[in-house]
């Protein structure tokens, strides 16, 4: 124990264990007479509908030191459970995978080090934050097996220089499915008090692979000032029906300097064996670039997990020359099909996935992972509530049902809640829909959104291979599942979504205030039980503000944030439609 602070969490499931603890022993000092008394309070961590429950003990004035814990159960069979417990902030443990090749057969490395402020709030890595003894990699397949491997920071384990303060491991999965990979240290902070800390982290791994044929790539003219570039592909495997693929278009200018033109991709189905990629030639244009021309940073990943299966540095790329009509056009402004492409035919007063009836306008509320219709739909107008109730969806799949649902309607706005604003913007980036014909208002608004991901998913996880945890584990609200989808939401996008983000109220400053007893033990604050302030922000979209006094969601200390009444008519007011 660092801070002065006891607290920790007993997970059992649905055993009942006791817990008491020991202080420690003071060299020359007489035994205490009586056991420092733990406070107890049974909570969730995690939202009710997809939480693990336990108990919560505390003891808020403690000696640090080494103190001993110890967990009775009134029956006899062998049993097992987890219990988490809260370090302190100023030493922490930073932990990243060195790669996404998340494929089996394939081998992954994570890397390690710690991280910490000094008194002045400097920021310090690696040894500057203290010095680690030991660091194992915990990993757990998809069936709930485990094994514990070595990491080393000696400079041949995927870990830089030896003895720099950064640690690597690397396992190797031998099946698809959700692996997890726990980095657990142990050693010595600034002051010379032990320490342990573990980070989290959700792997999905898939049992396909895809190939690239050729290593040249031409273009051909198409309708308007469009051109079509294909990309011929070959999978293996269980192939996903489409693909999220990235690439960057450079060509020459006059002086025979690189130039770049665009960044091109977006969700491509296979027609044919071909990935049908598309340019604008109006951004050759504009760019004033020539011959010889090439596809750069090529990625063709997943669409769920954002797994790299391709990628490619430089391909040269034959573009055809310009028409005239293009050229003459290059010079007006940048418009909606130069960033995304001619509108499908259907999406003229209706949606590309659009039902034959599909008219009227509407503002469609959107509740979020493992959730049911939170929003007080009577608190709207022109509104309907999407329901996918007690669901686990990645963002595309969660989007595309967005878009079924809403289908009914020729143009619509949406207010979502938690995941269901990634799901929202998803839609909106890669998928034309009835959004691309909201008008009059903000396009998509929502409020607790870990659009960077949230601690709690990786800690779930990890929890939910003991116990299983309600709707399951869910990649893309992790740090590095987050940071991966974000990765190809474009800055035109971002700017569409107008958020709100919210965390419990503060009584005192010597209180310890939370939303959530459990969640506060793996979130930095503020945070509204679930996902924290800095965590909530969507780089280049629209801050709306911070609330504080309102939690993520109903069971919490504080009210739920999808219940301000005064917010929602404001969202309701500024809503397009």
């Amino acid at each position: 124990m660092e801070n002065g602070h006891l607290r920790f969490m007993v997970l059992a499931g649905d055993q009942a264990w006791d817990a008491s603890v020991t202080a420690p022993r003071i060299a020359g000092a007489r035994a205490a007479a009586v056991e420092p008394q733990l406070q107890a309070q049974r909570t969730v961590l995690g939202i009710a509908e997809s939480g693990a429950s336990g108990m919560r003990y505390a003891v808020e004035s403690a000696q640090n030191g080494a103190w001993s814990l110890t967990l009775q159960s009134a029956s006899p069979v062998a049993q097992r459970g987890y219990v988490l417990m809260e370090g302190d902030a100023r030493t922490q443990l930073a932990s990243y995978t060195r790669n996404r090749r998340q494929q089996v057969g394939q081998s992954l490395t994570l890397n390690a080090l710690l991280s910490g402020n000094d008194a002045r709030g400097a920021t310090l890595l690696a040894a500057q934050a203290g010095k680690i003894a030991t660091a194992s990699l915990r990993v757990i397949d998809p069936q709930g097996g485990s094994r514990t491997l070595p990491m080393a920071d000696d400079g041949q384990h995927d870990d830089g220089a030896a003895g720099d303060g950064v640690y690597g491991g690397t396992f190797q999965p031998s099946a698809e499915g959700t692996w997890i990979a726990q980095v657990i240290v142990r050693g010595h902070d600034q002051a010379g008090q032990p320490f342990v800390r573990t980070s989290e982290h959700v792997l999905p791994v898939l049992d396909t692979s895809l190939r690239l044929l050729g290593n040249a790539l031409s273009a051909r003219t198409a309708e308007g000032t469009r051109l079509s570039i294909a990309l011929p592909i070959a999978a293996r495997g269980k192939a996903p029906s489409h693909y999220r693929v990235f690439g960057q278009v450079w060509g020459t200018d006059a002086k025979g300097k690189d130039v770049p033109v665009a960044w091109i991709g977006g969700m491509l189905t296979p027609q044919q064996g071909q990935l049908p990629l598309s340019l604008d030639e109006r951004w050759i244009a504009r760019a004033g670039a020539r011959a010889p021309f090439s596809l750069r940073s090529l990625r063709i990943e997943d669409p769920d997990h954002y797994i790299p299966l391709v990628q490619a540095g430089t391909l040269p790329l034959q573009l055809p020359a310009l028409r005239r009509a293009s050229i003459a056009r290059a010079t007006g402004a940048i418009d909606e099909s130069m960033r995304m492409g001619p509108r499908p035919t259907a999406l003229a007063s209706a949606t590309a996935m659009a039902q034959p009836q599909a008219a009227g306008s509407q503002l469609v509320l959107v509740h979020g992972y493992c959730s049911n219709g939170v929003w007080p739909q009577a608190r709207f107008t022109h509104a309907s509530t999407f329901l996918d109730a007690k669901q686990n969806r990645s963002n595309d799949q969660f989007a595309q049902r967005i878009a079924q649902f809403a289908s009914q309607w020729s143009s619509f706005a949406t207010v979502a809640h938690s995941q269901g604003g990634m799901a929202a913007l998803h839609l909106y980036t890669y998928y034309w829909s009835g959004l691309d014909n909201a008008s009059g208002g903000r396009v998509m608004q929502s409020v607790g959104t870990p659009y960077q991901g949230t601690n709690l998913s990786g800690v779930l996880a990890a929890v939910g291979s003991w116990f299983g945890v309600g709707c399951g584990t869910n990649a893309d609200m992790t740090y590095d599942g987050a940071k991966a989808w974000l990765a190809g939401i474009p800055a035109d996008a971002r700017a569409k979504v107008n958020y709100y983000t919210t965390s419990f109220a503060k009584t005192n400053w010597y209180t310890n205030d939370y939303c959530n007893a459990a969640s506060d033990l793996v979130l930095n604050d503020p945070e509204d039980g679930t996902v924290e302030q800095v965590n909530a922000q969507l780089p280049g979209g629209v801050n709306r503000g911070h609330t504080t006094g309102q939690c993520h969601t109903t069971g919490m200390r504080d009210p739920a944030q999808y219940l301000d009444a005064n917010r929602n008519a404001v969202m309701n007011a500024n809503a397009a439609r």
